[in-house]
């Protein structure tokens, strides 16, 4: 697990990266990867094009990404640009753990303002 706090953008995003890879190059990468958001205040693209990059390596070695803890603004960008509808939403460390890595798709997070399709 890897807790995020503060903003999420340009300046810190490489920050995320580095530390992501330090984890997902060893020997064994997890099967699950939780960021705990819950300190999290900002994202731009930056952070979204990092988070995806992420999901995208854990997804290749068979591994899930989920976010936990979202604060409701942030959860709006994501919700906005669709993030939501690839890496799993959780209202907590809690229920992102407890839950089964192959159910990528389950979210804890109120459906209030979910984009209707």
């Amino acid at each position: 697990m890897l807790a995020l706090r503060g903003e999420l953008d340009y300046a810190s995003a490489a920050q995320l990266r580095e530390a992501a890879d330090a984890v997902l190059a060893g020997p064994q990468p997890p099967a699950l990867m939780i960021l705990d958001c819950s300190a999290l205040e900002f994202c731009d693209s930056s952070g979204i094009n990092v988070l995806i990059g992420m999901h995208q390596r854990l997804a290749a070695r068979g591994g899930v990404l989920r976010l936990a803890g979202v604060p409701g603004s942030v959860t709006r960008v994501f919700t906005l640009t669709g993030l939501d509808q690839v890496i799993g939403l959780y209202g907590t460390v809690a229920d992102a753990s407890a839950t089964v890595p192959g159910d990528h798709g389950a979210s804890s997070v109120p459906a209030a303002g979910k984009r209707q399709r």
